[in-house]
């Protein structure tokens, strides 16, 4: 590795970080970093997901204020978030890539279209039972913890817009719950990654470095946006993301 190449992976690292405090989708910038310094492409996944977690969870200590009161939920989806990722980072090492791989760019339409309609939908589901949307709060989370495990990108975006049509709350607070509830993930498969399977350990380092920063960063600036904008940053966001993966498929 030259000192340019670590350069740009350590960048990589903090614009990542930075946008996953905020959005989610960071791994759209450290994963085709990687490839393009030639790495193959299940070695920079599993190595992505090993430097990107220490960035996550600097995001979630940006965001400790917001987290405020929601320990309960922390506990209720991080516990499906952990069973899921789990299943995901082994489906990644046992699978054919093109299996999940097809169906990503479609969640994360799927997950842009939620997000943009969740003001109305909200009003048309305030009559639904409690006890069914957090079921399927449960169920969607524990899904989204399976992609989070298995690929990961964009997990963000698909997070906060369940969590936004599901969960009645603010939704910078819901933003900070999803930092905590992707960060599980990809710490979960870090960790399965790392007893299963080789890890390009300069890489992940110089990602990790970078992300810490990054998160830091992007929770500073992240609360500031108004809830609106928020809203449609995520959905710009997420259907770029989609439009790669379905250009790379």
């Amino acid at each position: 590795m030259t000192p340019l190449e670590a350069l740009g992976i350590a960048a990589a690292g903090f614009g990542a970080g930075g946008i996953n405090a905020i959005v989610g989708s960071g791994s759209l910038i450290t994963f085709p970093t990687l490839l393009a310094l030639g790495y193959p492409s299940v070695l920079a996944n599993v190595t992505n997901t090993v430097g990107i977690f220490p960035g996550s969870f600097s995001g979630v200590y940006g965001y400790r204020r917001e987290l405020r009161g929601q320990a309960g939920r922390c506990v209720r989806y991080g516990a499906a978030t952990v069973t899921g990722a789990a299943g995901g980072a082994i489906l990644l090492l046992t699978l054919p890539s093109g299996v999940f791989d097809s169906v990503v760019p479609v969640l994360i339409l799927l997950a842009c279209v939620l997000m943009a309609v969740q003001p109305w939908l909200v009003r048309r589901l305030t009559n639904v039972h409690a006890r069914k949307l957090g079921v399927a709060a449960v169920v969607g989370v524990f899904g989204t913890g399976v992609y989070g495990g298995y690929f990961g990108a964009a997990q963000g975006v698909i997070l906060i817009a369940l969590l936004s049509v599901v969960v009645d709350d603010e939704l910078q607070r819901l933003n900070a719950l999803k930092n905590v509830l992707a960060g599980l993930a990809n710490l979960v498969g870090a960790i399965v990654f790392v007893i299963a399977t080789h890890i390009a350990w300069g890489a992940a380092g110089l990602i990790a470095l970078g992300s810490i920063i990054g998160g830091q960063v992007g929770a500073a600036y992240g609360r500031r946006i108004p809830a609106k904008v928020l809203r449609w940053i995520v959905v710009v966001a997420g259907t770029a993301v989609a439009v790669i993966l379905f250009t790379r498929n």
